[in-house]
């Protein structure tokens, strides 16, 4: 009698224990590393600088894991394959969780990477000849990004409202009869062989050694930018005492310094 029950007592120690681990597994405690999905360029870069030369001092242990799209990150971030990413601006959110229902609360902004129009055929703007092909993002939120950043500089006219969410459809007086190519945005430094002009994202311009503050014909303006970068969790994980940590330093002053002097302004800390 007296072994059953020390065998019972036994039995239900370890199931409790068993239960608090998965707890604490669920729910990330203090102690355990942070998984976040970044673009290799700038955000891998900001996050290794943070995690190599900040994170100790606030007892953080990140861990790095790098995407070459801008599907895969949300999609891991959906399955619990990462506890936050970094790597996205509120529209692109905004249109994700619209088409794909995901649960996501964004934080605060933390870098902008200026969209460029860069080229191969031309040394301006005014250059462009009649007819020229244009590729852009075939995203919704950049590529409405891609058509303001042209109508901008006169090359097209957008209808009024079109606002972040423009199409190919707003497009209201075209000059130039300029052909429009969309593609997906990490094919867009090599189309430049192929076009007049391609509209680029900075991650991916400076991925291909292009420096976006010296070789694009024009930049978009950092002021009241709406497409600044900023960390992504799973809605309800946002004061998981990890992530806060981690805001704390990306918003830190070393933080900011680190970005002006290594991108030189072609990437602007918010």
């Amino acid at each position: 009698m007296r072994r059953t029950i020390l065998a019972t007592i036994a039995a239900a120690s370890l199931l409790l224990g068993l239960a608090a681990c998965g707890a604490d597994d669920e729910a990330g405690g203090p102690g355990d590393t942070l998984k976040v999905g970044v673009s290799p360029v700038p955000h891998g870069e900001i996050l290794k600088y943070v995690k190599d030369n900040l994170a100790a001092r606030e007892g953080l242990k990140l861990e790095i894991v790098e995407f070459n799209d801008y599907i895969q990150p949300n999609v891991a971030l959906r399955d619990k394959q990462l506890d936050a990413n970094y790597f996205q601006h509120v529209p692109y959110l905004e249109e994700e969780k619209r088409t794909k229902g995901y649960q996501f609360t964004a934080l605060k902004p933390v870098h902008i990477e200026p969209l460029g129009v860069y080229s191969k055929k031309v040394k301006s703007l005014a250059e462009v000849p009649d007819k020229a092909v244009v590729a852009i993002p075939n995203d919704p939120s950049n590529s409405g990004r891609a058509l303001n950043l042209l109508a901008s500089q006169g090359l097209i006219k957008l209808k009024d409202g079109a606002g972040v969410k423009a199409t190919r459809t707003d497009i209201v007086d075209n000059p130039k009869q300029l052909q429009f190519k969309e593609l997906e945005a990490a094919q867009l430094p090599r189309s430049l062989d192929d076009t007049t002009l391609s509209v680029i994202n900075g991650n991916y311009a400076i991925e291909t050694n292009l420096n976006p503050a010296k070789d694009a014909l024009v930049l978009e303006s950092g002021k009241d930018n709406p497409y600044a970068n900023l960390v992504v969790v799973r809605t309800g994980d946002e004061n998981d005492e990890r992530i806060q940590k981690l805001e704390k330093l990306l918003h830190s002053a070393e933080v900011k310094q680190f970005i002006e002097n290594k991108y030189q302004g072609s990437v602007l800390a918010v």
